[in-house]
């Protein structure tokens, strides 16, 4: 049998990404065995395991067939006629989207794989034999263009709403005796196909949480993109919700019946060519049932350190920190400000089949292979510190615990690091030397912290600009003091938000950690043996060089990342001053 030709390329490719890359032979090695395993190709399996990123093998595969790199594609520039004669189900399964007709006849074409030949030779015949000519882009940008192009966006939601609403009476009835026939209904179901585009709809805007909320007379949908709520479709009918919810709930495995009690449950999805775990969680309000899906990516690509936001001298003593034997490791931060994330970036970093890692979580949020997750279960008696008991008779390398809620979560964890464990926890405080006292709050040992502790972590997320609608002028000497920046000779150059269709006319479109890294030497151990306050050990850790978290933002706004604006918002317990 001939060896197709991607794999005959892929050594090539292979050796560009040795050149560019981090790439090791011990995970091309893993990424090998998977494709034994799994088929496909290996360039899409160094991607998902982390260890490229998709713009590098992009790069690679331009360097080794000369061809240009198309880095965003408008929907307004695609020619329509050129895309109807392409299948939305053969542009999406090999990410093909035609672009463009030249004067020449030549069609222009964007692939993620173009030494899928197959694929494109049926593209030829579909353009009646005309010249295909090629533009690389990425899985993300193909994807998200498919639908921009081929889906008809929020006005089929409110569409299906309406049509949903007209057979109402019929899907009532389906629903409220015979339910389980919904599990096999098929697509032309209104409700199924109402649900279904909300879910695309969100994944298309970039949306974390779709929220649904029944009110006396209509059913209100929002979506949060970027940490702020945004209303994307005109509201449902208030009849509509029950059918809504039991869809849901029943996607989710919940009970349908239960109407009175909160319910969690989980949805796992493939939307728009990606995996995706869906939390559900309903709760029962005076006019119905709330209901908010959480969208979690099934994707390493969210967990790559350097994407979350570190400089290159944090990321550095990251990997330095994440390598050691043992020791705790706190992050610390309001509830989602990203700690999570950043902890299964560093797991994902260091996970390998030489090390035994083990997590306890209140839920587990993001599924990772190779790694053992337990989830706590108060109902039956599973807690963090019952469940950190067992996990210590595993024989672990490394432990991840959710949170440390009480001193005999905190007691154990710090047990297993003195024992040659590599603890990973995180706590809710403001910055990272609050850390220290919190645990010592709880009725830790000062002393069993200062020889336990290794390095606290405080981070924020903060929004990034909208590089396309952004605005350049000359920061003011007050803008810089309130970012902790003396007044230079120059002003510099910042950034302030604009907004554009691209950003939903926020300005703002992704969001990036800032960071706090204090590493706990023997200044600071002494400090806490001492017991002495935060902000004291917050002041050493700053003498040695910390950055905080302020300074680690104004380091981003005047890299235009980001707008003064943003840093103050997300740090403003920072510039607090106590009123005498």
């Amino acid at each position: 049998m001939t060896e197709p030709a991607y794999q005959r390329s892929l050594p090539d490719l292979a050796d560009l990404l040795f050149r560019d890359t981090k790439l090791t032979e011990e995970q091309l090695g893993v990424a090998r065995q998977a494709l034994r395993e799994n088929g496909g190709r290996l360039a899409d399996h160094l991607v998902s395991q982390g260890f490229v990123s998709a713009d590098e093998v992009l790069n690679a595969l331009s360097e080794l067939l000369g061809l240009p790199i198309r880095p965003q594609i408008a929907a307004s520039s695609v020619d329509g006629e050129l895309v109807e004669k392409v299948p939305i189900s053969f542009s999406k399964d090999h990410l093909i989207l035609p672009l463009g007709r030249e004067a020449d006849g030549s069609v222009r074409v964007a692939v993620c794989n173009p030494l899928d030949t197959p694929a494109l030779d049926d593209l030829r015949l579909l353009f009646e034999g005309a010249e295909v000519r090629l533009e690389l882009a990425n899985q993300r940008t193909i994807l998200g263009a498919i639908n921009e192009v081929y889906d008809r966006g929020t006005g089929a939601s409110d569409a299906l709403a309406e049509e949903a609403f007209d057979d109402l009476d019929a899907l009532a009835d389906e629903i409220s005796h015979e339910p389980q026939d919904l599990l096999e209904a098929a697509d032309e179901n209104p409700i199924i196909r109402l649900v279904n585009s909300m879910l695309q709809h969100a994944v298309k805007e970039r949306a974390s949480d779709i929220h649904l909320e029944p009110f006396e007379n209509e059913v209100r949908v929002r979506f949060r993109i970027d940490d702020v709520l945004y209303e994307p479709m005109k509201p449902l009918p208030r009849a509509l919700m029950a059918s809504i919810v039991s869809r849901i709930k029943i996607m989710g495995g919940l009970n349908i019946a239960e109407k009175r009690l909160p319910q969690d449950g989980r949805i796992r999805l493939k939307i728009a060519g990606r995996d995706y775990d869906v939390r559900l969680s309903t709760i029962p309000i005076a006019h119905g049932e709330r209901v908010v899906m959480r969208l979690l990516p099934r994707t390493q690509e969210m967990l790559n350190l350097e994407r979350i936001g570190f400089s290159k001298a944090q990321l550095a003593i990251m990997e330095k920190l994440i390598a050691r034997p043992n020791g705790i490791i706190l992050v610390t931060g309001p509830t989602g400000s990203g700690k999570t994330t950043t902890l299964y970036g560093a797991l994902s970093r260091i996970n390998a089949t030489d090390k035994n890692i083990i997590t306890i979580e209140d839920p587990v949020e993001i599924q990772l292979n190779g790694i053992g997750q337990i989830e706590v279960n108060s109902k039956i008696g599973l807690t963090f510190s019952g469940g950190l008991r067992s996990v210590l008779r595993q024989d672990p390398n490394i432990i991840l615990v959710g949170e440390i809620r009480d001193i005999e979560t905190a007691e154990i964890a710090i047990q297993a690091s003195l024992t040659g464990h590599l603890v990973f926890s995180t706590l809710h405080t403001n910055d990272a030397a609050s850390a220290i006292t919190r645990l010592v709050d709880m009725g830790v040992e000062p002393f069993l912290v200062a020889s336990s502790l290794v390095a606290v972590l405080a981070q924020r997320l903060i929004r990034v600009l909208c590089t396309k609608c952004r605005i350049a002028y000359e920061a003011s000497e007050e803008e810089l003091r309130e970012i902790g920046i003396e007044p230079l000779p120059t002003p510099p150059t910042v950034y302030r938000p604009e907004g554009c269709a691209a950003c939903n006319y926020t300005g703002y479109r992704g969001r990036l950690g800032i960071f706090e890294l204090m590493l706990v030497d023997d200044e600071i151990r002494a400090s806490v043996s001492g017991n002495v306050d935060s902000k004291s050990i917050k002041q050493v850790a700053m003498n040695k060089g910390m950055h905080t978290l302020r300074s680690d933002g104004a380091a981003k706004a005047l890299a235009g990342i980001t707008s003064v604006a943003e840093i103050l918002r997300a740090t403003e317990e920072e510039g607090v001053v106590e009123q005498i």
